[in-house]
């Protein structure tokens, strides 16, 4: 039997595409049952049934695992023909011999997964569905290893015929996959941020690493995808506005992918069981490691010292 991380990323792979097929499904009914959880913060009945599929599928799946989630508890039945349990064998034969020795002997105990059912619920009632992911990232004591990132609408402006949604997943050790890797124009430092939660020292972090252009989207997994795909050479957020479940998945396919995520500090995040939900200390992600260094040098101490560190 292949080592539980792949059967872990391969089983998500399956569910976030069912999730994504939830999502689409509503939408398409036009009955977002929208809730204004907070400024600019809001739940919709895709949120709430995609985190219902999500958890369902990995409890039904790997009972033993613990699962965190985005949303409050759903107490309604979960429909059969939502829980997946499918293993993508793509992923399978893509990792095998490839998997790391250090994850090849990872137990139920060790592993802790963070859901983001609907990254980007403000776009996604506004009609910017390319802004759109669903996220599920797997951390090991800890640290993340493993992510799913799916984009529901991946090509829904190509045309009726065109093929929606794709899945981008990685593990560390073995890779990044689902994408087109790229680098960012030279010459240039286009920077992506908050599209709806600036404050005066996002502002001032992003001014402040001198960018040529500013990209400014939703969704931790959109902003993390722009700059794998070269569309943008930093993800730039000080804010304290980003929860472990937005940056779990993100993080571990931008490591896979020899880039880096850490906050604004320059410190690693970390996703036990027990920590707290929220990235205090905001959020600095490059496509390359060895870039990382220069903007955290650019953030001012003004803006480290207003955010506490995670």
């Amino acid at each position: 039997m292949e080592p539980l991380i792949t059967r872990l990323v391969a089983t998500s792979v399956s569910i976030a595409n069912r999730a994504g097929r939830i999502v689409r499904d509503i939408l398409s009914k036009g009955d977002l049952g929208i809730v204004e959880k907070g400024k600019n913060d809001y739940q919709t009945e895709a949120d709430r049934s995609a985190q219902r599929c999500i958890l369902a599928s990995l409890h039904k799946a790997f009972p033993k695992v613990s699962v965190f989630g985005e949303e409050e508890l759903d107490s309604r039945p979960v429909p059969q023909e939502w829980i997946e349990t499918t293993v993508n064998e793509e992923v399978i034969k893509t990792t095998a011999n490839k998997l790391p020795d250090t994850l090849k002997a990872v137990k139920d105990e060790d592993i802790c997964i963070w859901v983001d059912p609907l990254d980007g619920t403000a776009e996604y009632t506004q009609g910017l569905l390319d802004h759109v992911t669903v996220l599920i990232g797997i951390a090991v004591k800890g640290r993340s290893v493993a992510g799913v990132v799916y984009q529901p609408y991946y090509n829904y402006q190509a045309g009726q015929d065109a093929t929606l949604g794709r899945s981008i997943w990685g593990i560390i050790g073995v890779g990044t996959f689902g994408h087109q890797a790229n680098k960012p124009p030279e010459g240039q430092n286009i920077i992506t941020t908050t599209r709806s939660h600036s404050t005066r020292a996002v502002v001032l972090a992003v001014d402040a690493c001198e960018p040529t252009e500013v990209l400014r989207v939703g969704g931790a997994g959109h902003k993390v995808l722009l700059i794998l795909e070269g569309k943008a050479h930093a993800y730039v957020f000080a804010s304290p506005g980003c929860k472990k479940w937005d940056t779990c998945a993100p993080e571990a396919i931008l490591h896979a992918a020899g880039g880096k995520l850490t906050d604004i500090h320059g410190n690693d995040f970390t996703y036990e069981p027990t920590v707290q939900r929220r990235n205090t200390g905001g959020v600095l992600g490059t496509p390359r490691a060895e870039d990382h260094k220069w903007y955290l040098d650019h953030i001012p101490q003004e803006v480290r010292e207003a955010l506490p560190i995670s």
